[in-house]
């Protein structure tokens, strides 16, 4: 059991059946009347965030997601398929568990699986991932005046805007996070 006043940046704990995650927590003490705790959460399980005011002395049950990493397997259509390194278990996983960052993952790459009780609720990719541009239109000399961008197709699939000297068959750096072009490789 973890009380309000304990909260910190990146703690989970069970709420009226929700896991929630501490995204930003305050304490407050008002000059008139009783102390609180004024937070930032996530649920886990849908993503939904909230704000929120706590008692102090209020106590919640811990709750304990685990993250392993695995290895992304193969798609066989309705499921994708991530794979244990050190034990070889399979674990399918639906797409509605993937998020929109899953389309710069490759097979064999090491994603975060996330769970609560043996559900799996998200799926992390790495931070960077490096991938070949497969089709993106040839650049004109002359046109750097401006920070000007073009689409790209990437080895996965993904399209995002890349730099005019970008060409095709380079293998470029994506940050996941925010699905933007970081470097050439």
């Amino acid at each position: 059991m973890i009380t309000a006043g304990d909260f910190r940046n990146g703690m989970t704990f069970e709420e009226d059946g929700n896991v929630l995650q501490v995204i930003e927590f305050q304490h407050v003490k008002p000059g008139k009347g009783a102390a609180f705790v004024r937070t930032k959460v996530k649920n886990v399980i849908s993503g939904s965030v909230v704000e929120k005011s706590y008692n102090p002395s209020a106590k919640f049950p811990t709750a304990y997601v685990e993250r392993r990493d695995m290895q992304y397997s193969y798609n066989d259509g309705d499921l994708y398929h991530f794979m244990d390194p050190e034990t070889y278990e399979d674990l399918p996983v639906s797409p509605s568990e993937l998020g929109d960052s899953f389309k710069f993952v490759k097979e064999e790459m090491i994603c975060k699986v996330c769970s609560y009780k043996g559900k799996v609720f998200a799926v992390e990719p790495p931070n960077f991932v490096e991938l070949q541009v497969t089709k993106t239109d040839p650049g004109f000399k002359g046109d750097t005046a401006t920070n000007a961008t073009k689409p790209a197709t990437l080895e996965t699939g993904a399209e995002i805007k890349v730099p005019l000297f970008i060409d095709e068959g380079e293998m470029i750096r994506i940050d996941t996070r925010t699905g933007e072009y970081m470097e050439r490789v």
